[in-house]
């Protein structure tokens, strides 16, 4: 089964950061102090808030049967010469 980016169930806003570190393993706590440093501190606050805002829309939540694999979208003899 492969892995898929989902926003976490222990959510503290959005669950973005929460998703990213369940997806790579890491621990939930320190990717989201990083996460809220890239945010602040490279100068620019609203790029890093547009990305995030864009990361939780984009994101879907855990359990979520709207998404489907990458098996689904494909559909045989559809396109042929």
């Amino acid at each position: 089964m492969k892995k898929k980016l989902t926003k976490s169930d222990d959510k503290v806003f959005a669950g973005v950061f929460g998703g990213v570190a369940e997806y790579f393993g890491w621990d939930k706590s320190w990717t989201r102090i990083v996460g809220a440093l890239l945010i602040v501190f490279p100068g620019n606050v609203f790029l890093g808030l547009l990305v995030y805002i864009i990361a939780a829309v984009v994101m879907p939540e855990k359990g979520d049967t709207n998404h489907r694999d990458d098996d689904d979208d494909i559909i045989e003899g559809e396109f042929r010469e």
